[in-house]
């Protein structure tokens, strides 16, 4: 069974690396190139080049004069990709929603480095070691139709109605982040894999099918393809700015309180990056001050450092979203370990 811990409280480009030799002694080049490469979970990029990771990246660039090469993709994806290629190491800094960054750590992709700032970050929102640290703090929800659905489901339970058939989408497990996330919140609120699997069985009924990408439900939600599909709070408040059909929403077990957990979106420095020393500045520059201050006002999520209180308008809506909700812990040590087992047993609950 899976255990829990106490409750708490752009620039867009292909991947194209070059590989240049200096003509004498046949040593790499590529350490001196103006340019670091992110391979990273979607929800911080804007659909309109108007999300956190554009401003930051845009900032960066003009500062340092590095050039940021991003690469987006399900967070189980990314690792994926950077594992294929470690005989031929191409992003400098990964950027994954748990439980991919203790993943990636695992698989032996990721390299100790300690940001500046990382002391403002609480110490369960980074590695003990160094090898990752949140820079964008998040909660894992879900997104209705307001239009078509003005008061938000309440219950898991509902979800099992015959009118969300074919309406009803959320991005696949072991490969999304977020998708990841639907199976730690249902063992959670159902309390273990068994009754959680035997629920996520019954809902198959109503499921639309596979999503390697969870960004890609909230357009389809807000246009009524669907009435309900999982996301997390700071990817669907940013995108409600432009989705104006779009609630966000936590499920409760039939009779229990609304539920959610932290999903950060963590970043670490990759072993053997062709660009490590730019990937260490990038990483100091989403860490900073000035960077976090615009986390919740540009990104529409919460701040990885404890000294950086923002009280915009996004940061006071953000707060209202989750009064309420009970916050728990997951066992990631637990979930790291045991994450095969999970997505498998899902896979035989849904016939996926």
């Amino acid at each position: 069974m899976l255990t829990y811990a106490k409750p708490i409280a752009a620039v867009t480009g292909a991947l194209a690396l070059a590989s240049t030799l200096t003509a004498c002694g046949g040593s790499s080049a590529a350490s001196d190139e103006k340019i670091v490469t992110v391979y990273s979970a979607d929800g911080l990029k804007g659909e309109a080049g108007d999300g956190w990771y554009d401003k930051v990246f845009a900032d960066f660039e003009k500062q340092t004069g590095i050039k940021v090469k991003y690469v987006e993709g399900g967070s189980g994806e990314m690792v994926q990709r950077a594992v294929r290629e470690k005989s031929n190491t191409q992003a400098d800094v990964l950027v994954t929603l748990p439980p991919f960054i203790q993943q990636a750590d695992a698989k032996g992709l990721l390299k100790a480095y300690t940001p500046k700032g990382a002391d403002q970050v609480d110490g369960g929102d980074k590695a003990a070691d160094g090898k990752w640290i949140s820079v964008v703090n998040n909660y894992f929800g879900f997104v209705h139709n307001k239009k078509e659905l003005p008061t938000a489901p309440k219950t898991w339970e509902e979800l099992l109605d015959a009118k969300y058939k074919d309406r009803l989408q959320y991005s696949t497990p072991g490969v999304a982040g977020d998708g990841t996330a639907v199976l730690i919140k249902a063992m959670h609120d159902f309390g273990g894999q068994e009754p959680a699997m035997a629920y996520l069985k019954k809902l198959q009924a109503n499921n639309v099918g596979p999503s390697s990408s969870t960004s890609k439900l909230a357009p389809k939600t807000d246009k009524g393809e669907l009435l309900v599909a999982n996301g997390d709070v700071q990817m669907n408040f940013a995108q409600s700015k432009s989705m104006p059909n779009l609630g966000i929403w936590f499920p409760a077990k039939d009779g229990g309180k609304p539920t959610t957990f932290a999903l950060p979106y963590a970043a670490g420095l990759v072993n053997e990056a062709p660009h490590t020393e730019n990937g260490q500045k990038l990483l100091d520059f989403m860490l900073s001050e000035a960077a976090q201050r615009e986390v919740s006002a540009i990104g529409g999520g919460f701040p990885a450092r404890k000294d950086v209180k923002p009280t915009d308008a996004n940061a006071i809506a953000l707060a209202k979203l989750m009064d309420g909700v009970e916050i728990f812990e997951p066992d990631w040590s637990d979930i790291d370990k045991n994450l095969t087992t999970y997505v498998d047993a899902w896979k035989s609950a849904t016939g996926s």
